[in-house]
């Protein structure tokens, strides 16, 4: 078993960045936008004019473990030991066992599995914001320079295409559920009812409850009378329909239906099924139990899970965001990576260990880097906002695995070899997805609007 191996740029130091913003700060502006949805709300919402999908063969899920504010790729995939000290930092790489790959010191079980991942570390961005830059990264088009709310996507992320095109594995649970919900996207002209089935709820809490993913206080039977009653009352208003809203309402409501009634989504959500053994293994804290649900998820039949992990609960980091005037980046770091070591160690071990590796990408990766050169405050290391070279971490969904692609110079400040955009790697995650990339979809004004603006899938990764 795997799981024995647990064996220049413009910097933006700005103190008050919207990436240091409090988790109550982000609830409430959260709230301002996106409103509250019930599971009948979420599914009666989805677009009734959205385009037909072209079927694909490819029947994969999708996991994506998002570090909120950005993480510096100077600390975690791309260390640069040899560099000025102003750029070095404080810690060093160390080997993994596939030769000429090295990662951070603090990250050792993930050292352990560099066979089963490959990391990018030549993706570029313009962007300078958090707002901007998670709409870049996850919409391929440059987001909105002005960041404040309400934060409303100009394009569709990824998320809401492939729950488009794709919809869930299996029916009876949703497209997409977030762990909690990850910050700024959201589905823009495809329509509302892409949205996410939102999970805030903590998993690690010894009260953990799921709402809205089976009946309380009424049975199976009465449920569908009152579904039978209501459609009774529908169909005086048919006359007067002149669309197509009423069938529209009439789909949803069996999907929802469908959902609290096959105790699928149920099941997947109970991880007291799991041993303690498993629990353990991915850490008793939110953000491991939350890496074990969407295992759970995926196995389910639930197409996309994304996990927001903006901190470590109990330090002084509220985010990757490490800037030099808000916290020492290697203070926190060293709380923080050996928590993304054991989480991301686990999921990739576990998903090989019960073969989902071809059907399942994991994916770490945030909206942006942090500087290369380092910043002081008052005696106090840091560094800034930064998408000129940047790294993230695949595993699985039958890609090539085992590699490095991409390379950045000795400052790590350039990209040197294999340079990939945004739109790159929308049209890799497309394509191991089974959506069609090429595709254009109707925008808000009508007219035709490619998925990927440009761009081409990751060839090494094929």
């Amino acid at each position: 078993m795997f799981r024995s191996s647990r064996k220049t740029n413009k910097s933006f130091p700005d103190r008050n960045c919207p990436g240091t913003l409090n988790r109550r700060s982000f609830l409430k502006a959260g709230a301002s936008t996106l409103g509250g949805l019930t599971l009948p709300q979420l599914l009666r919402m989805q677009s009734a004019n959205a385009e037909p999908s072209v079927e694909l063969p490819q029947n994969k899920s999708m996991i994506v473990l998002w570090l909120w504010g950005g993480p510096s790729h100077m600390e975690t995939f791309d260390l640069k030991p040899e560099a000025p000290i102003e750029y070095r930092g404080e810690f060093y790489p160390i080997e993994t066992n596939v030769p000429g790959i090295r990662i951070s010191e603090h990250l050792p079980k993930l050292a352990q599995l560099a066979d089963k991942y490959s990391i990018i570390r030549s993706l570029s961005h313009d962007s300078p914001g958090h707002v901007n830059s998670t709409h870049t990264l996850v919409t391929g088009y440059p987001g909105n320079l002005v960041e404040t709310p309400p934060y409303r996507p100009d394009h569709p992320d990824m998320w809401s295409v492939i729950s488009h095109f794709k919809g869930p594995v299996h029916e009876g649970v949703p497209a997409h559920v977030s762990l909690p919900r990850v910050r700024y996207p959201g589905a823009a002209y495809l329509g509302g009812g892409l949205d996410p089935f939102v999970m805030n709820s903590d998993p690690n809490d010894q009260n953990f409850k799921v709402d809205n993913v089976k009946f309380e206080n009424i049975s199976v039977g009465r449920a569908q009378d009152r579904l039978a009653l209501k459609s009774q009352f529908d169909r005086l208003r048919r006359d007067i329909d002149t669309g197509q809203s009423m069938d529209t309402m009439d789909l949803f409501d069996e999907k929802a239906m469908a959902m609290l009634t096959s105790g699928r989504a149920e099941q997947a959500f109970n991880i007291e099924a799991e041993t303690d053994e498993i629990r353990d293994w991915y850490g008793r804290h939110a953000v491991g139990q939350r890496c074990l649900l969407a295992r759970r998820l995926v196995e389910a039949g639930v197409r996309l899970v994304t996990i927001d992990f903006p901190y470590v609960p109990g330090q002084k980091a509220r985010s990757w965001d490490d800037h030099a005037s808000v916290w020492n980046i290697f203070t926190e770091m060293k709380h923080r990576l050996p928590v993304l070591d054991q989480v991301c160690a686990a999921t990739i071990s576990d998903l090989y260990e019960r073969g989902l590796q071809d059907e399942v990408m994991f994916v770490v990766m945030g909206e942006m880097s942090h500087t290369p050169r380092l910043s002081n405050f008052n005696g106090q290391p840091g560094r800034e906002h930064w998408g000129k070279t940047m790294s993230l971490l695949l595993s699985g969904g039958g890609l090539n695995m085992g590699q490095i692609v991409g390379s950045t110079n000795s400052k790590g400040d350039e990209v040197t070899s294999n340079p990939f955009t945004p739109n790159d790697f929308l049209a890799t995650i497309y394509k191991s997805m089974g959506v069609p990339f090429g595709t254009h979809v109707t925008d808000f004004g009508g007219r035709p609007t490619p998925l990927v603006p440009s761009g081409s899938p990751i060839a090494q990764l094929f």
